[in-house]
């Protein structure tokens, strides 16, 4: 190998077009996708105040996000629906209504947007008077086996409105195989799972919860079924585990304080790995712009760059449209 004054690194340093040339990872559209969340009615838009720039949307309005997505070069949104209070319930039952909230939105989006990706949450917790993303049981934990079953029947339910993406994310053991097998055995083996399989007990969920309306519902903590922060190892077996049993993509989350659990997937795996930036994380960078810290757009940029580098395939972001739109 060279050494200096023969090798100066700088030299690939010292223009624009240069620094672009030769450029390791780039941020494209189609690397986004877009988390949007549902409320009942019409014409109803409603900013979700810990999330600034963020909008619960009706399903007219939430159609014409979704085409606002698919003009910037974003090839799939992400559904979380805000369930109505009446229709919660210690089983979570409104799941498995075919004509929930969620699914209704779905099939509105596959009807005018046909040719942009949706992809449904499968978990309990939007629709749970309790807050949690299970049934629970007398002691007040989880339970998990029972849980499954219903996970795979509101993936069913999902399926069948049109959902070309069904993603887990309950952290319960088993429910990928429960759900690869109920879709098979009902006719819909082209649907893929998105395995949120290193979901962390994280304190960077605050807002989302606000946003689905779960938040002052949640009684006690995940800490029983999400991941505990302090394990990295155990993301490896937990991923191993969810592709053995039929993932087609999976997921950590949160991102931005797991960024060297994303690199230790990638090493370790081939398969297409995914990073939601989550709520928290959203709303930390716009305090930091609003503060007058740094630069809004940069601290942006970096950090979904910062994802393709630890080896994401593709990145949840609410900022997602507008980033597509500046990178386009």
């Amino acid at each position: 190998m060279s050494h200096f004054p023969a090798l100066r690194l700088r030299r690939g340093r010292q223009s624009a077009w240069m620094r672009d040339l030769l450029a390791e990872h780039r941020l494209h559209p189609s690397d986004l996708v877009w988390p949007l969340f549902v409320v009942d009615g019409e014409n109803e838009e409603q900013p979700i105040a810990t999330l600034p720039g963020v909008s619960r949307w009706s399903i007219d309005f939430l159609v014409e996000r979704a085409k606002e997505a698919r003009d910037a070069g974003i090839k799939l949104v992400a559904l979380f629906p805000n369930t109505p209070a009446d229709r919660r319930s210690d089983d979570g039952k409104e799941a498995l209504n075919a004509d929930n909230l969620v699914c209704r939105a779905i099939a509105a989006i596959k009807d005018a947007v046909p040719d942009i990706g949706v992809m449904a949450d499968v978990a309990l917790d939007p629709y749970t008077s309790h807050g949690h993303d299970g049934l629970l049981a007398n002691d007040g934990s989880v339970d998990n086996d029972r849980t499954v079953a219903v996970l795979a029947q509101q993936a069913i339910v999902q399926a069948r409105a049109g959902a070309d993406i069904v993603a887990p994310s309950d952290m319960m053991d088993g429910r990928i195989g429960a759900i690869r097998e109920v879709l098979e055995e009902n006719g819909h083996p082209d649907t893929a799972i998105m395995a949120y399989a290193a979901k962390y007990a994280s304190a960077f969920y605050g807002p989302f919860r606000e946003a689905v309306g779960s938040g002052d519902r949640l009684k006690g903590d995940k800490r029983g079924y999400q991941m505990d922060f302090r394990n990295s190892a155990e993301a490896l077996r937990e991923i191993e585990q969810d592709l053995d049993e039929g993932a087609d993509f999976v997921m950590v989350k949160p991102g931005l304080a797991y960024l060297d659990v994303i690199a230790r997937v990638r090493d370790a795996f081939e398969a297409p790995i995914f990073a939601y930036s989550t709520s928290g994380e959203y709303a930390m960078l716009e305090a930091a712009a609003a503060s007058g810290a740094g630069d809004r757009d940069a601290m942006i940029m970096e950090t979904l760059v910062a994802f393709k580098r630890a080896g994401c395939t593709g990145i949840l972001t609410y900022h997602a449209l507008e980033i597509a739109r500046k990178i386009a």
